[in-house]
Formats: C-alpha cells, structure tokens, sequence
C-alpha cells in the first residue's frame, strides 16, 4: 500500500458498538474510524489492512457534524484515552447509544423490532460521576492511558471524577506506587485506595482507608460503604460496584420494577455484593443469590443479613438449573454465552432480566435466547458513563407461552 492509498476522505454510514464509525473506502471495505460522527467529512490514515476491514486513525475533520464539539476536559488534547466520547455533545450521545443498541440488537441479535423496543436512554449527570477511577503512577502524580496506547498521560484532575475522588488526583501524593484504584461512597462520603504494590509511601488525607495488594495477598482486609436503594452496603477492595454515584440507584428501580409482585422466586446471576437480591427481598418471595468472587460473597452476606436471600458462591458456569419464576443477570462485558444462557433458561423462569454493559455481547445473547423462545419485552439503556461510548442496557426478556 503506498503512502497515497493509507490515506482516504471518508464519510462514515453510521457509530457502532464499540464507539468507533464505520466507512467504507473506494472499493466499499469495511473501515472502522474512532473519534468521528456519522456524516462527517473525514481525512484518515489506514492503519492496520486486512482483506474484508481496516482501520484507520482521524487526520483531519473536513466537514464536521453539529453535533461535534470542544472536548470540556483539557486532558483530551494532552492524549488520554479516558472518555472517548468527548467530542461529542451530550445529547448527541445519548442519541447514539440508542443507535448502537438498536443496531447490535438487528444486526447481531436479528431482533426485528429492534426500533420500537428500544427505549431512550436514562440521563443521568455527566460530570463528576465516577465513584471509581484507575491511574497510573508517573512520580508519584496520576496519570491515565493515551487512546489506543499504554504509555501515560499525567493528569492534575479529571471531568468525570466524583468530586471526593478528583480531590486525591489534585492534592494527594503517590510515591512508591504503580497503580491506583481510588473509590468512594457518594451518598457516605466514605474513600478508600487501592494501591498497587504498597500504601508505605502514600501520602494521604486521615479519612481515607488504604490498603495495598501485598496486604491483600496476605489475607488483609479493607471495605468503605455506600447508600442506595434504601440500604447501606459494605464494598470491599475487591468486590465490583457500580461507579456512577446515580447508577446503583437507577439499575436497581429499573430491575425491581421489572419483577413482578406474583414473583415467588428469583435467581440473581453474577449477584455481587448483593444489589438486585437485596432489592427484590420480600416476604412470601425467596432469592437466590450466586457470585464467584470470594470477597463479595462475603459483603453479600454481610450486606443481605435479616433478608430471606440465600448467597451462594460458585461460578455460574457451573451453576445446576434450579425453578424460578425470574432470573436476574448482570455478566461481564462479554456477556452470558451459550452455557450459561442454557442454563438460565432451564429454570424455566418466566422471565429473565438482563443488565448488559456491552452493546455487541447483548445482541449475541438476544440471539441465543431466542432459540430457547424469549423474546426481549423492553430494552432500556441507561447513561451510566458519559464522555464515553459505553452503554449500560437493561433488557427484559419474556417466555413464549
């Protein structure tokens, strides 16, 4: 390929899962192009050519889209690859993860009426969101990833940072340390670090609990606490909680009113610290709660004591079917799978709640469901990461009868 043939003018057909736009050049291959809204005019250089796609970096915006603005964060034109979306209004993103979910869903999942399911998503606040932020270390200041690369971009604070978070990246020290995970509680207030190999040098506010991995490779613990619907719950370093401070809140109506009141058992798949059983424990109702990760089996169980919910840790790969009349799922972002989907539907759950956090994952299990007769009933995206093109997706699918 000579240096003339690397580099196109390009008007992309549409955004799809992933936050890259989709070209097509000259000979109508496939080329994905991050950074660039459907529409567009676009100059791009081809940077890796295969026979059926390419992709290509954004050199020059020709004609740029009015939905096309400024990035808010400084950060962006210094390289860090954090919030991808940036150069996209927020309402525009909105309107494309609804676009991504609608297509994943036709163009993956087959699902038909893909447009009228889809709802629009749930807004929620764009800046100073994060409950959960991983940098990088750079001589003891933060610093987070370039786009598409592993080398560092030092940083003073971040956009998306919850404001008890972008504190530490401002004012706080991180000598001797690699990485950091820096989380808190919105509606506690409580902070916690994570550091990676060691606290020893870290120089940090009073209030702050810190552990390192070395202290958590011998056995130790360390925990901060969160409000949300309706209940306190314990998040140990090493347990999973959602990191938009709105978004546990959001997630857990959106399930609880996808239960119905006649639901007499429930499964909750991939159950965490016990968010959704918690949620949906009621008298006359048993849950069943199953996780894999050791450290949130134990919050579970400290967080759900008192409720009629059963916490059970194992994979759920391995999981044995058992009845239910709804199971609730909320996978990684690769989604469920074949074997697990299988197993899902061999309780014979009535319906089965689906949280998704990935748009192409999401469509693939839409498609397997189908084969075992669910139809999805509603999908409903949530904003839970602006600046960014993730999606969160709450689809609930019901049993043909």
């Amino acid at each position: 390929m000579t240096e003339l043939e690397r580099v196109l003018e390009v008007v992309p057909e549409r955004v799809v899962a992933g936050g890259d736009a989709l070209a097509r050049d000259p000979e109508g291959r496939v080329v994905m192009v991050p950074g660039v809204l459907s529409g567009e005019r676009v100059r791009v250089e081809i940077t890796t050519s295969k026979k059926s796609f390419a992709r290509a970096r954004l050199v020059e915006v020709l004609d740029a889209s009015p939905e096309r603005v400024s990035p808010p964060c400084p950060y962006v034109a210094s390289g860090c690859g954090g919030c991808d979306w940036q150069h996209v209004s927020p309402g525009a993103q909105r309107r494309l993860r609804r676009e991504v979910v609608v297509d994943a869903l036709t163009r993956i999942g087959k699902v038909s009426d893909a447009e009228a399911l889809v709802s629009e998503p749930v807004a929620l606040a764009t800046e100073g969101y994060r409950t959960t932020v991983r940098v990088l270390v750079e001589k003891g200041r933060p610093a987070f990833r370039r786009a598409h690369s592993h080398d560092a971009v030092r940083v003073d604070a971040c956009l998306v940072a919850h404001p008890l978070l972008d504190a530490l990246l401002r004012h706080a020290s991180f000598d001797g340390v690699t990485e950091v995970e820096l989380r808190c509680g919105a509606h506690t207030g409580e902070r916690l670090v994570l550091a990676h190999p060691t606290t020893r040098y870290l120089d940090l506010p009073d209030d702050v609990v810190r552990i390192g991995s070395d202290q958590l490779e011998r056995g130790a613990t360390a925990s901060y606490t969160e409000q949300a619907a309706g209940r306190r719950w314990r998040i140990s370093a090493r347990s999973f909680f959602q990191a938009h401070a709105e978004g546990a809140q959001v997630l857990a109506e959106l399930v609880r009113a996808a239960v119905p009141d006649r639901a007499k058992s429930v499964v909750d798949l991939y159950a965490g610290v016990g968010l959704f059983a918690g949620t949906l424990a009621r008298a006359g109702r048993r849950v069943h709660a199953i996780e894999g990760n050791p450290t949130a089996v134990r919050d579970a169980r400290h967080n759900l004591r008192g409720l009629d919910v059963t916490v059970t840790r194992g994979d759920v790969a391995r999981w044995e079917p058992e009845p239910a009349d709804v199971v609730i799922a909320d996978p990684a972002r690769t989604g469920l799978g074949a074997e697990v989907t299988e197993r899902i539907t061999g309780t014979g759950a009535g319906r089965v709640v689906l949280i998704s956090c990935d748009a192409a994952a999401l469509g693939r299990d839409l498609g397997l469901f189908a084969g075992h007769g669910y139809r999805p009933r509603s999908v409903t995206p949530v904003d839970l990461f602006p600046h960014t093109s993730h999606v969160e997706v709450v689809t609930v699918l019901d049993r043909s009868t």
